[in-house]
């Protein structure tokens, strides 16, 4: 396993717990970078860096604890790509050898074979550099792993996959406007995506209080953009869309408070939360966050930064539930295309995951 201050695409420091509980407790006194995925081959549809686009050959292998992760989940479902890449879901907490499959019965991925993660990584490369992260693609028939790219997977499963989409699958990087797309995300992933692990995984209080302010600019821009406009780019959902939400959807129950990035909390900005709700009640989107893994894994293997491993009960999560109203707004959230249909049974998220709906008042 890598040392804990090499950071990978879920947000830890090595992409997982370091290898040790030492290494757990690491988190929030090693200085914070993120190194770019090691693994970035790409899955393309005329398969020129050797993995060509083919359904049920590749098993997409996520925490939903992550939002590196939950970005290919979100992506892969509006798409309609469920059938052709499998998916495999990791326990939200993990031991020193990383990412495992013990929400399995037998601790066993049932497609892989697999109990750790890591064991995919070291069929592609043994001693391989930079942690074990999700999202990973893994190739099934030789069980080794594809890529770890988190930026490019999402954006090649819009584009390369286009023959396996579903009939009325969105266009989510749609050409006209990747420019304006990529200028969007590139500040989001910069202040906000990375942002807030800058400020969680801080070591000085000027690290902390520059990641903090950098944090809350980026807001406060976002809300002002999103005030008179339903979504990012455009008048539907896209790729910067999908990477907003996956930061925003975390933001109270775990980044308010476990990351100080506490100058407001997401429900007490009237245009971003929203948006998020918007965005929640989506098909594809809400039906594939589990607030359940994410606290257990934030709460509990942040060691450095929580070091009694309590999980807090909070916050009241039935407000994702309440109206949103950016209907009003106008903009077609699927563009040209409809909803994604039900969620495949095996991969609807517990009642555990889930916001009730708050009592009716009396």
């Amino acid at each position: 396993m890598p040392h804990p201050t090499d950071r990978g695409a879920d947000g830890a420091p090595d992409g997982t717990p370091p290898a040790t509980t030492a290494g757990n407790r690491a988190y929030g006194r090693k200085p914070f970078t993120r190194a770019k995925s090691h693994f970035a081959d790409r899955v393309t549809a005329d398969g020129h860096d050797g993995w060509p686009v083919e359904a049920g050959r590749y098993r997409l292998v996520v925490s939903r604890a992550c939002p590196w992760a939950s970005r290919a989940v979100i992506s892969r479902r509006l798409l309609g790509l469920e059938a052709a890449v499998s998916l495999a879901l990791t326990d939200p907490l993990q031991d020193d050898r990383s990412w495992r499959f013990t929400l399995e019965p037998d601790g066993r991925d049932p497609v892989l074979g697999i109990r750790f993660l890591s064991e995919a990584y070291d069929a592609r490369e043994k001693d391989h550099p930079g942690g074990v992260s999700v999202p990973a693609l893994v190739d099934v028939p030789s069980g080794r792993l594809v890529t770890n790219d988190y930026q490019q997977l999402t954006l090649d499963f819009a584009t390369e996959w286009r023959a396996l989409h579903r009939p009325g699958a969105p266009d989510l990087y749609p050409e006209p406007l990747r420019e304006e797309i990529d200028i969007v995300m590139a500040g989001v992933y910069r202040d906000v995506n990375n942002g807030v692990y800058r400020a969680g995984f801080a070591t000085g209080q000027g690290d902390y209080e520059a990641a903090f302010h950098d944090l809350f600019r980026r807001l406060d821009l976002l809300s002002v953009r999103l005030s008179d406009r339903r979504y990012l780019v455009g008048d539907s959902i896209t790729e910067a869309d999908i990477r907003l939400f996956t930061t925003l959807v975390r933001f109270d129950a775990v980044y308010h408070g476990h990351f100080k990035c506490n100058r407001f909390k997401l429900a007490e900005d009237p245009v971003l939360w929203a948006y998020a709700k918007d965005l929640y009640q989506t098909p594809g989107f809400g039906d594939t966050v589990d607030f359940h893994h994410i606290k257990q894994h934030y709460y509990r293997v942040h060691t450095g930064i929580n070091p009694t491993g309590v999980v807090p009960l909070g916050p009241d999560l039935s407000g994702w539930l309440t109206p949103h109203h950016r209907e009003e707004l106008g903009g077609r959230p699927f563009g040209d295309g409809t909803p994604p249909g039900p969620v495949p049974p095996a991969e609807e998220v517990p009642p555990s995951g889930r916001p009730e709906p708050a009592p009716p008042l009396l």
